[in-house]
């Protein structure tokens, strides 16, 4: 059961190096590449359908794009739903429920929400409620779907993120919660705090300045995700081969 072996990967003496895709060409050459498992990057998917990031792209198309994905791989994926496309909880257990029906064993799901162009930290105490009612009605319909809580303390470089970043690993594990991820932590001082605070496994994502995956293991990480900087990069070289066919006058560039 491909639920049962992405649960596993997260238990391994080395962590789970995850694939953010957007596509199905990026999902194929990930998979064909020897990834264990994938994970849509929000972002990434949104600027391929023409959005900004932050629950831009009407759910629907997210449906769409994770059907066609679902459909062309064998390994776990996971999906980035942002702050849950809504504030009830009754919503995006459907949302989730209608994503584990197309083959998906996992969800990334943050504490942080995008309203016009400012991303803004949900409180605690009611994002941890959200979690737990999200998670009871999974229960109750025997629905089993990793649950990877984002905190974006770090990423909206609070005061003190450290200690604010531990009170919302309590809070989310005590709601449920199967991993936490913690997008733009690099100091590895931080990272150790982060992980030694909690017994679900941590996951940090591909930064400038974060230390190699060789010390990641030493400590104690078990989720290293790319976000959509690898996404990014490849629009950069198509750019770059572009110019270089108009600059030469010819196609010699690409052969």
């Amino acid at each position: 059961m491909l639920f049962n072996t992405f649960r596993a990967l997260h238990t391994t003496s080395t962590p789970l190096l995850l694939a953010n895709v957007w596509d199905v060409p990026s999902a194929k050459i990930s998979q064909k590449n020897g990834f264990k498992a994938i994970g849509t990057s929000s972002a990434a998917l949104a600027n391929t359908l023409g959005y900004k990031d932050g629950e831009n792209v009407p759910f629907s198309d997210v449906l769409f794009m994770i059907e066609k994905i679902a459909s062309a791989v064998s390994v776990p994926l996971t999906v980035d739903i942002e702050a849950g496309y809504s504030e009830d909880p009754e919503v995006t257990f459907e949302h989730i429920k209608s994503l584990v029906k197309l083959g998906v064993v996992g969800i990334n799901i943050e504490d942080s929400k995008v309203i016009g162009d400012t991303r803004s930290l949900a409180n605690a105490e009611e994002f941890a409620c959200f979690l737990s009612a999200i998670k009871a009605r999974l229960s109750k319909e025997n629905i089993d779907v990793f649950i990877n809580v984002r905190t974006d303390t770090f990423l909206l470089e609070v005061k003190d993120p450290v200690t604010e970043t531990k009170n919302r690993i309590t809070h989310y594990q005590a709601a449920g919660a199967d991993g936490i991820f913690i997008p733009c932590i690099t100091n590895t001082n931080h990272i150790e705090a982060a992980v030694n605070h909690t017994h679900l496994p941590v996951n940090v994502m591909c930064m400038p300045g974060l230390t190699n995956f060789n010390e990641l293991t030493e400590l104690g990480v078990k989720r290293i995700s790319m976000g959509d900087f690898v996404h990014t990069k490849q629009l950069e070289h198509f750019e770059s081969i572009l110019l270089d066919i108009k600059k030469h006058g010819s196609f010699s560039v690409i052969f």
